[in-house]
């Protein structure tokens, strides 16, 4: 079958081979996603109504993409927000500057430019090709968010620094950041035929995005139906300034609207209550807050299609409302003496676990040091969340074979211009990115890979380095399928932490580059083809679309390298408990502090036969065996219910918890509710209009106004602003003097007195 040139006329859905229902493109699994009761009426569009009413199914080839001002303002994006957001990632209380700052600036930024700059060529470059498109747009926002957040690898580094007394120059560096960043591109390239072609991926984030563009550009097309009412961009306006307005109320002004732990005000020193009901170190049986930041906390739930939430919240309500109080109830685990919920270890007189206790003055672990300190202890909430994630390892695999391997063996015969889906027809038009460029950057970053750990002394041997990239491989794409499903993203973090903990003890930097590896290659990997689906249905063509991420990848990791070097070397006491700008690093702490129980510790010692919690290991083997059962009740009795249960979901969806509380899955799946399922049933057309403009809408009126609360009113004067005013009256202090808030434990101990095993026997 011959391609369309790309420089043919206007090609849309009336160019384009018009379908019987009988022949959509369905996927080859019984989709939860799939909505037949308005298929009859289709012809060239998305069977799946999310992406009909998100995404247009007409393109024009000829519009303006690859211009010289789309490069030059993702350029200045890709620089500003990772600088920016690496500056801010060392500080407490932080901001997290995001793409959507960036959609919203560069509309009328470039609208500017398409009415004021004069329309010259230089070197045969258009400065000025006309409006502003909706495809630069796609480009540039896609260019700011690729490496808007820190790169993992940033946090080796400063570990290495602060813990280890490891300071190695720029090249190492930033080989080992681009060896992180990027190596998961190729991957990425690699899976798009089964992650991006087929119409069963639908990425439901991604469709919150596309609505954002289409509504910000007046995009009209048939999937927004005919309803009446008023436009999507005015409704999008006047969302966009409630949510904005609002959020100085639960943000800044009554913060207690954010934390609203209610019943905890009635009884703040009741320890079973303030357990029960707290939103801090509870279980979240307060359930309300007024914060779209805490609803939103698991992401949007105007995003999530309704069987996904409902997956998550029979999860939380089994393991974290019904289990999690057995256990701690019944003192497993010697659980009564620490909080309910916390992501803290514990030593055995309830305080954090201090890892210089166990080290000596070169950061070795000591066998004789560790016996005569104590071993560690987890909260319930933060074991049973070891435990769920061991789950979701083995049960990503089994139900990825039992549901999916037609599909993907299907996909891998297939070409990539066979797909009989509409966006697929339209970007048959555009030339497919060859695979050499994927195996260029594979090769090229896995030598760098090389590189770091054989001229470094990193104490990481080259098999240990294949065997992560072989799991990122393995998983990239079971978990794509989930989460591209699902909208959820099964982790790697705690898995590779635990085989290279087995594998190689007390190498911490070894560790922290295993974990980084295999995890973030694979999160990576996920992220392109994510990115790579978002210009699928904007229609922006592929070959723009790598470089674009490649690039803007190179330029964030390069300017949070030089921006960490330069805090490093001018803000004194960097990292300090007590700095005096507040840079006191968080996230590197948790991650160095990891890297010491992980690394230093071990596994062997928490989790083999005979230690506390060597129970936890079994859900292996619960994983494994849950989508087998699901499968042969579904087989034997044809349940329809059973067809929407999808264990990969229920066991990595809570991995939040904590520091998250249920509190923030019960409120997002009771919004989710109230929109993907009564409205959306009873309402379609309303849905289908304004569902995810007021997603968007919400997302971006509160991110913008908490970055204006951050930057005027808590950055200046080190947030001592209004510190005898609006910070202390009782609004703002309500949810804070609680036994929630300070995580007070059931059992009280007495000076000096310790729990758990006998001294010694550890």
């Amino acid at each position: 079958m011959s391609e369309p040139s790309v420089h043919d006329e206007k090609y849309d859905a009336d160019d384009a081979k018009h379908l019987h229902p009988a022949e959509v493109d369905i996927a080859d699994f019984d989709d939860p996603n799939l909505d037949l009761t308005h298929i009859e009426s289709l012809e060239d569009d998305s069977p799946y109504p999310e992406v009909r009413s998100a995404v247009a199914n007409t393109d024009d080839p000829d519009m303006p993409v690859n211009t010289f001002r789309a490069w030059f303002i993702g350029i200045i994006w890709s620089i500003l927000i990772p600088g920016l957001n690496q500056f801010f990632f060392f500080r407490y209380p932080s901001v997290n500057i995001t793409s959507v700052v960036a959609q919203l600036i560069s509309f009328p930024l470039l609208r500017l430019w398409a009415r004021v700059v004069p329309s010259v060529k230089i070197f045969g470059i258009s400065l000025n090709p006309g409006p502003f498109t909706i495809k630069e747009h796609v480009l540039i926002t896609i260019m700011a968010g690729v490496g808007a957040s820190s790169a993992y690898a940033t946090d080796i580094i400063a570990v290495q620094r602060v813990y280890y007394n490891q300071t190695y120059n720029f090249s190492y560096q930033w080989l080992l950041v681009m060896s992180t960043q990027l190596i998961g591109f190729s991957i990425g390239g690699i899976a798009r035929r089964f992650l991006v072609q087929p119409p069963s991926m639908i990425w439901p984030a991604n469709l919150v995005t596309c609505t954002l563009f289409n509504t910000l550009h007046s995009q009209q097309y048939e999937g927004i139906g005919n309803r009446g009412g008023i436009s999507r961009e005015r409704f999008f306006t006047y969302a966009l300034a409630a949510a904005f307005s609002w959020w100085f109320l639960p943000g800044y002004l009554f913060q207690a609207l954010s934390t609203f732990n209610w019943v905890c005000w009635i009884a703040p020193e009741n320890v079973v209550v303030n357990q029960i009901f707290g939103q801090v170190s509870g279980l979240g049986g307060s359930i309300l807050t007024f914060d779209w930041f805490q609803i939103a906390y698991v992401g949007s739930p105007l995003a999530w299609p309704w069987w996904a939430q409902a997956n998550v919240v029979g999860s939380m309500v089994l393991f974290y409302w019904m289990l999690a109080p057995i256990l701690y109830y019944t003192n497993t685990w010697y659980a009564k003496y620490l909080p309910m919920s916390s992501s803290t270890s514990y030593d055995n007189t309830g305080a954090q676990y201090q890892v210089l206790n166990i080290v000596d003055e070169n950061n070795i672990f000591s066998e004789e040091k560790y016996k005569a300190y104590s071993p560690l202890f987890l909260s319930t909430t933060f074991a049973i969340s070891y435990g769920l994630s061991f789950a979701s390892i083995t049960s990503t695999l089994v139900h990825t074979f039992i549901y999916y391997r037609k599909q993907i063996w299907t996909q891998a015969r297939r070409s990539m211009h066979e797909q009989s889906d509409i966006h697929a027809r339209l970007m048959a038009k555009y030339p497919q990115v060859p695979d050499w460029w994927y195996a260029v950057i594979l090769v090229s970053m896995f030598v760098f890979g090389i590189i770091v750990i054989e001229v470094w002394p990193t104490q990481m041997p080259v098999w240990a380095f294949v065997l992560s990239l072989i799991i990122s491989f393995v998983y990239v794409i079971p978990i794509g399928m989930i989460q591209a499903i699902t909208n959820n993203q099964v982790g790697l973090n705690v898995i590779t932490e635990l085989i290279i903990g087995y594998a190689l003890p007390g190498r911490p930097i070894a560790m922290m580059m295993f974990k980084t590896w295999g995890y973030i290659t694979m999160a990576q990997a996920l992220q392109f083809t994510s990115d790579f689906k978002l210009g699928h249905y904007m229609k922006v063509p592929p070959r723009p679309m790598f470089w674009c991420q490649v690039l803007a990848s190179v330029i964030a990791g390069t300017v949070q390298l030089g921006v960490q070097a330069w805090m490093f070397t001018n803000i004194d006491g960097m990292c300090g408990e007590d700095q005096a700008d507040h840079f006191i690093c968080p996230s590197t702490t948790v991650f160095g502090t990891a890297s010491i129980i992980w690394g230093v510790i071990g596994p062997a010692r928490i989790f083999s036969h005979g230690q506390l919690y060597y129970g936890l290991v079994f859900f292996f083997l619960i994983g494994a065996a849950a989508p087998v059962i699901t499968r042969l009740v579904q087989y034997k009795f044809n349940y329809s219910v059973i067809r929407y249960i999808n264990w990969p979901l229920i066991f990595s969806a809570t991995g939040l918890i904590p520091p998250a509380t249920p509190s923030n899955y019960v409120i997002w799946c009771v919004v989710g509710f109230v929109f993907n399922y009564v409205i959306r049933r009873r309402h379609f057309a309303w849905w289908t209009k304004y569902n995810y403009v007021l997603s968007a809408a919400l997302d971006s009126g509160t991110a913008i106004s908490s970055i204006i609360v951050f930057f005027c009113l808590q950055y200046p004067k080190n947030g001592m602003i209004g510190a005898t005013t609006i910070q202390t009256w009782w609004g703002n202090t309500v949810p804070w003097n609680t036994y929630d808030a300070i995580k007070q434990p059931f059992y009280t101990l007495e000076p000096n007195a310790t729990f758990g095993p006998p001294p010694g026997s550890w």
